[in-house]
């Protein structure tokens, strides 16, 4: 997690400093700005230490690794329905939802019932039909 860790870090010193002079060229006098940039850097902070934390009990992954060969890494990376029309059903429900917030209620919550209709049939479609494990 030798990657991680240093993207975390790396974007954490640099939105530390950035929050600083925000905060200088603003004259502070908007809190808005500079709270924001201080929680994102500490998010980035928080992540890499999770990241530097668990990277030091696990062991070294093949990405890791300098030398690594491409067939170290393979294997398998679980299971994925070949064919699926339901991400599209659910994703025209989020359509119909996000189009409600603007219209009215109404319509978001016939996009509701759709989305809950889509994620219950992307739940089980592998249990049954074609692709059933």
């Amino acid at each position: 997690m030798r990657v991680e860790t240093k993207l975390f870090f790396y974007l954490f010193a640099f939105f530390a400093p950035i929050t600083l002079v925000y905060g200088y060229w603003s004259d502070w006098s908007e809190p808005i700005g500079v709270v924001a940039l201080a929680l994102t850097a500490g998010l980035f902070l928080l992540s890499g230490f999770y990241f530097w934390m668990t990277g030091r009990k696990l062991p070294l992954r093949p990405e890791d690794n300098a030398s690594g060969e491409i067939a170290e890494a393979e294997g398998n990376y679980g299971y994925f329905v070949a064919s699926s029309w339901t991400p599209l059903w659910l994703a025209g429900a989020g359509a119909i939802m996000f189009a409600g917030l603007a219209i009215g209620w109404w319509l978001f919550i016939v996009g509701a019932f759709v989305g809950v209709v889509a994620v219950v049939l992307w739940v089980f479609e592998s249990f049954s039909g074609e692709y059933s494990i």
